[in-house]
């Protein structure tokens, strides 16, 4: 199969271990992100499969109208809210999906959360320039760890808490109030609550009509004013422009932000704020999730090669 892998930033997809099991197949790999609709069309035009690192690239009806030999997507991780599966459908163009691991993330928000509480950032860029220093940080011992969305990333992040002796509290839907529950894990009455008592307050939601602006301005004014706000999930969670808003007003007083609204990032206002510690999105870029991430939509590709085609998001396009 003539297969088309966009958006490796890092071009590191052929040194992965997995990548030799794609030998025989015509592959093309793209190192950066294209949005303009007629230089995709003329990368992807003779691709048979795509495989998606993941929500970079949106595959739009617009996009799919112009790609005929397209026979299979093939997604990194199980979300496909970027893929246009009606028209998918329309054009017997299969989906698969895979599976992903929390632990990557998990780690990385806990990562982010230790380095904006002790300010390691600030405190590396000073050692840097000269200073030595220069800030006072705080600890998590004895504080309160907030977590949204009580999943199977939030889970973790609240036994890494538990580790640090933080007080861990929950809130989210009755599914993450059941199982914070039976994990002994302590739940507030209300979203107001986990604002107002969270010292590090951890975003852990998928992102959807429901979820889209869920955190509102109003709910970061309820922060206290030397608290954490960390974002590893999905920035389009907080209401536009409310974060930089609230670090401006003191409440909260930090935030650590891994995800934005549109990606890769040139520039944001975020990173002209000293209050905030931003990476660009690495919450699932680490060598063991990308072998998992890749193996899994790699497999779903060749199976789908040999005629037996599986983990699809989309089985009843087969009868096209």
């Amino acid at each position: 199969m003539k297969i088309v892998i966009p958006d490796d930033y890092q071009d590191c997809v052929k040194t992965l271990r997995c990548f030799q099991t794609l030998s025989g197949h015509e592959v093309t790999v793209y190192n950066d992100t294209v949005t303009d609709v007629d230089t995709l069309v003329e990368r992807f035009k003779d691709a048979e499969a795509l495989v998606l690192i993941r929500e970079r690239t949106q595959i739009t009806a617009e996009l799919l109208e112009r790609l005929p030999n397209l026979r299979i997507i093939s997604q990194t991780g199980g979300g496909i809210a970027h893929v246009d599966l009606d028209t998918c459908n329309a054009r017997g163009v299969a989906v698969a999906t895979g599976t992903g691991a929390p632990y990557a993330a998990a780690e990385l928000t806990w990562g982010l959360a230790l380095a904006a509480m002790r300010r390691i950032p600030q405190e590396v860029a000073g050692m840097k320039a000269g200073k030595w220093q220069r800030s006072l940080g705080v600890g998590m011992r004895g504080r309160t760890l907030g977590i949204y969305g009580y999943g199977k990333i939030g889970s973790v992040v609240a036994r890494y808490g538990k580790a640090f002796d933080m007080h861990v509290l929950a809130w989210g839907r009755e599914g993450s109030l059941t199982r914070a529950q039976a994990d002994g894990i302590d739940v507030v009455e209300s979203k107001e609550q986990l604002f107002e008592q969270s010292d590090v307050l951890s975003l852990h939601l998928r992102l959807g009509p429901q979820t889209r602006g869920i955190v509102t301005a109003n709910d970061l004014a309820r922060m206290k004013p030397g608290s954490l706000l960390v974002n590893t999930s999905r920035a389009e969670l907080i209401e536009s422009g409310a974060l930089e808003a609230a670090l401006d007003a003191g409440r909260p007083g930090m935030a650590a932000v891994d995800v934005y609204e549109n990606e890769p990032v040139v520039d944001h206002p975020l990173l002209h704020r000293d209050g905030a510690v931003c990476t660009p999105h690495l919450g699932y870029v680490e060598l063991d999730s990308y072998e998992l991430y890749f193996g899994d939509a790699f497999d779903n590709v060749l199976a789908f090669a040999e005629g037996a085609p599986k983990n699809l998001a989309n089985p009843d396009v087969l009868a096209k």
